[in-house]
């Protein structure tokens, strides 16, 4: 059986297609009123509704760009460098520290990982900067529910709010052109 010799994880890279645009639409981010929570959406861009008018002329009706959640990540984000060797960004990582309610374990504490850390045949594999586990300080409990039921709203929970809403807190979004059909269903214009 041959192995290759060469260092994957010096040569690692991203392939550039992963970072290229995506056609008729764009990234954009909704801030939160907290430090650190921008919600990166996607912005399509819609194509104009044939409509037929008064008379039996046909118009075209302009429709507003839909956002939807981005679940490319920062892949497609130009403005964030991509190192495929680190890791994406932290992203919830100031927003643990600020609590101030975790802390850094010395090691890893799983035995398969200690192992796999240990095998030298895997050295060429490896990532950089793999950040050690954390664990609640003692006597603290460290779940968004924990929080929710103290009336603590965390960055997380924050993030994930706006990112359910499709920014529809936005007071300049129109969601009132195609309403659709509620079925009887009260619905609020926000969750």
């Amino acid at each position: 059986m041959a192995y290759v010799t060469d260092d994957l994880s010096a040569t690692a890279q991203l392939d550039p297609e992963m970072r290229r645009p995506l056609t008729s639409s764009r990234k954009v981010g909704v801030a939160g009123t907290q430090p650190g929570v921008d919600v990166k959406m996607r912005e399509i861009t819609l194509s104009p509704t044939p409509v037929l008018g008064n008379g039996g002329q046909s118009r075209l009706e302009p429709n507003a760009p839909v956002r939807v959640y981005d679940t490319s990540g920062p892949y497609t984000d130009t403005d964030v460098e991509i190192d495929i060797r680190r890791g994406v960004p932290r992203l919830r990582e100031a927003w643990i520290d600020a609590r101030g309610d975790t802390e850094r374990l010395d090691a890893f504490s799983s035995r398969y990982t200690r192992e796999r850390n240990g095998d030298e045949g895997l050295d060429r594999l490896r990532f950089r900067d793999i950040p050690l586990p954390r664990r609640a300080k003692a006597g603290r409990n460290v779940s968004q529910m924990h929080y929710a039921r103290q009336g603590i709203v965390t960055p997380e929970m924050e993030y994930i709010a706006i990112r359910e809403n499709l920014a529809r807190a936005n007071p300049d979004a129109d969601f009132s052109q195609h309403g659709g059909e509620h079925f009887g269903a009260r619905l609020p214009k926000e969750i």
